[in-house]
């Protein structure tokens, strides 16, 4: 059923899911982005064996992308000039680089977990604590607001 001169690509977005797209080796990377992504050309990631493809007049063929290759996709939400290229099978990666807190945007609130249950236990079980712990605890929990709100403030 394939047509000659066309080739299948396999288009794999990162939640696993597969696209078959069908092009021709002289189709440019501008070409398939507008062809099977229309209207969000400039947000589309697409990685071919590590490699992402950022010239838009590069043909297929020069890429050497050849019939069932697989082209991993990549949706960004922002205009994508900050996006770095992913690992070929790559999981989804840490939020883009100039943000905040990066990779690590679930640390705040699971230290603000710990102290909670740090504070329960001092208030149901004061027996266990001493003198210094408790004052450990009024400090560790004064830093992490000093911090929680430096960060969540700017």
């Amino acid at each position: 059923d394939a047509c000659p001169g066309l080739i299948k690509i396999r288009l794999k977005f990162l939640n696993d899911t597969e696209e078959v797209a069908v092009a021709r080796p002289e189709d440019t990377v501008g070409i398939l982005k507008s062809k099977y992504f229309p209207g969000q050309e400039s947000q589309m990631k697409l990685i071919y064996r590590g490699q992402l493809l950022q010239d838009q007049a590069r043909t297929l063929r020069s890429l050497r992308i050849t019939d069932n290759c697989v082209i991993h996709c990549h949706r960004c939400r922002g205009t994508g000039a900050a996006t770095a290229a992913l690992p070929e099978p790559g999981p989804a990666g840490p939020a883009a680089p100039g943000l905040p807190l990066g990779g690590g945007t679930l640390m705040v609130p699971t230290v603000m977990v710990v102290l909670a249950l740090g504070w329960y236990f001092r208030i149901n079980y004061r027996q266990l604590f001493t003198a210094p712990a408790t004052v450990s605890l009024i400090g560790v929990t004064v830093l992490v607001t000093f911090l929680a709100f430096g960060v969540y403030g700017q």
